[in-house]
């Protein structure tokens, strides 16, 4: 039931894209290109079988959206995150103690080591 029904949903969705982008637009006429809205401003104008049929399935693409929510609300009965769900396959995890961790020291590199070089101190301020 539930894949027919995400199956469905998924061919409509399809279906009314191809629809509405087959469709002329509204007032497409040159005076649209200048701010007159044609038909659309005094009337309804004559319906077209693309409209109808892209009413038509806007309805079953809602019906199926409605029974989908409904559907998937009442089917999940365990969540992924729910601890009951998880089963312990690991080792158990070990603190460790401070006093156990090991110090890395740096190695000692083998060039011997030079100071910086020491800057000339500035002169006193004349009082």
């Amino acid at each position: 039931m539930y894949t027919a029904l995400i199956s469905l949903h998924i061919v409509v969705s399809i279906l009314m894209i191809l629809v509405v982008l087959m469709q002329a637009g509204r007032g497409a006429e040159l005076g649209a290109a200048f701010g007159s809205m044609g038909q659309a401003t005094f009337g309804r104008g004559q319906t077209t079988f693309m409209a109808k049929l892209t009413r038509g399935l806007a309805v079953v693409f809602m019906s199926t959206s409605l029974g989908l929510a409904f559907y998937t609300n009442e089917a999940v009965t365990s969540s992924v995150v729910s601890p009951s769900s998880t089963q312990n396959t690991s080792a158990p995890m070990v603190e460790a103690k401070p006093d156990a961790v090991e110090q890395k020291t740096v190695p000692e590199s083998t060039s011997p080591v030079t100071p910086a070089p020491m800057l000339p101190q500035a002169p006193a301020p004349a009082e």
